[in-house]
């Protein structure tokens, strides 16, 4: 057989898929490889159910192309044991011979797709396509009930800010977007943790790939494994976990901390291996997955005090990234207030409240101890309300000439970093700020044009 021209095809889904040929025909299981390597990431091939079963031991796989007539068993009985093993990859079988009662078998054993031979690589490609599409929607759905259920999900998420303490940590996440290595993310609560997750993981080449956050707080010691590693019914149905759902791109443990003890020994030996086994099942499943913690308690006091794991904490705290409080980057507060501003504005459908001189200056003095999250809130209510709190209005305590010196300190910094970020250019600075062109050009003025060389 002489593999025919595929380009023409949609193969988006086959991109990252790794792929297992069962067949103990040489000829067909080199000719499927053949097909198959220039559109997947991997594709392996075994000449027998226990090559086969070896091979699931040890690697990955989204989806098995099984022939039917091999010497030791048929495809069929072969996948039903699996399935009774924890097997949660799709099949396609390969038949000469296809019958109503092969179709109804293959049906029960959860067989996605035939392919009656002889056929034609486009055929393969197709088939495979079109049943990793109908894997990856239903693995879409699931995360989208689950992130709606959770109130996990987020719009776009990215790490803002242009101060010195944040700079340190986007410049810790590029050195770290390369590598599969667990991050573990500590910090105050509200400072943005799963937020910096988010960000790493869209730097990431996994960033097309699912991100699927947990709150530890809500798994429970009885169902709580469960739901992160899946579970195997009495007649080989399967339930897939987390785990599984974030299969090729990252699980996000938030609230690491509050994981039960027996979860934590479970979780353990995934960091060790990446494999887990699904709950009643007798075959591990090999993950590819990258693992990142979020927590606002001091782990290695929780280990002290023999609240967790020391073992699983020196698994997980490999690379560590601390966020740091708002308090220490007061001068990214204009450009988060400014994207919670319009984000709400939108949301409720009203319109953005002005970020005053006067206003600016109290949101810089504000201690902020629920950090990023309190100054979210704090804009969310001020835009459902139509105004700010009396302790952020103008009139305040910002009075007098060490005040006034202070607040055109804090302006001048802000508009001079986005005038920087927008290479110069007023009209775009002044549309990002929500202010008109000439206060910008008096701002300037009163600052002296040599400030920045201006830009049009």
């Amino acid at each position: 057989m002489t593999p025919e021209r595929t380009s023409s095809l949609n193969t988006t889904s086959l991109k990252n898929a790794s792929i297992l040929v069962v067949d103990d025909e040489e000829g067909m299981r080199h000719f499927i490889t053949k097909v198959l390597e220039p559109h997947c990431k991997r594709v392996m091939q075994a000449a027998s159910a226990k090559e086969a079963g070896a091979l699931m031991d040890t690697h990955h796989f989204d989806l098995l192309m099984v022939d039917n007539l091999m010497p030791e068993q048929t495809g069929l009985d072969w996948l039903s044991d699996q399935r009774k093993l924890g097997l949660f990859a799709d099949a396609i079988m390969m038949t000469a011979y296809a019958d109503v009662e092969t179709a109804v078998l293959a049906l029960r054993t959860g067989v996605a797709d035939f392919l009656i031979k002889p056929f034609r690589a486009s055929q393969v490609v197709n088939a495979i396509a079109s049943v990793l599409d109908k894997k990856y929607l239903r693995r879409d759905n699931d995360l989208l009930r689950y992130a709606l259920a959770a109130e996990t999900q987020q719009n776009n998420p990215r790490l803002l800010g242009t101060s010195v303490a944040i700079s340190g940590v986007s410049d810790l996440l590029k050195k770290l977007a390369s590598v599969k290595t667990p991050v573990l993310f500590t910090g105050e609560s509200g400072t943005g943790k799963e937020i910096a997750a988010r960000t790493l993981h869209a730097m990431s080449d996994r960033g097309a790939k699912p991100f699927v956050a947990v709150n530890c707080a809500t798994l429970g010691a009885e169902n709580g494994a469960d739901q992160l590693f899946g579970k195997l019914g009495p007649t080989g149905e399967v339930q897939e976990g987390l785990l599984q759902l974030a299969d090729g791109g990252v699980l996000f443990l938030d609230e690491v901390a509050e994981l039960p003890d027996p979860i934590q020994a479970m979780l353990l030996r995934v960091l060790e291996d990446y494999k887990m086994r699904p709950i009643s099942a007798a075959r591990d499943v090999a993950l590819d997955l990258r693992f990142m913690f979020a927590t606002n308690v001091d782990l290695e006091q929780a280990v002290a005090n023999g609240k967790f794991r020391r073992d699983l904490f020196h698994r997980m705290n490999i690379m560590g990234v601390e966020m740091p409080p708002l308090r220490e980057r007061r001068e990214d507060i204009f450009e988060l207030a400014s994207m919670f501003m319009n984000q709400f504005a939108v949301d409720v459908g009203r319109q953005p409240l002005r970020l005053d001189d006067e206003t600016l200056l109290h949101l810089t003095r504000h201690n902020w101890p629920g950090n990023v999250r309190e100054l979210r809130n704090m804009i969310e209510r001020s835009v459902i309300l139509g105004g700010f709190p009396p302790e952020f209005q103008g009139g305040g305590q910002a009075d007098g000439v060490a005040a006034a010196e202070t607040l055109d300190l804090v302006v001048q910094r802000h508009i001079l970093t986005t005038l920087d970020r927008c290479n110069g250019n007023r009209a775009e600075t002044a549309r990002r700020l929500g202010v008109s062109r000439k206060t910008i050009d008096r701002k300037m003025m009163e600052w002296g044009d040599d400030v920045l060389s201006p830009k049009t």
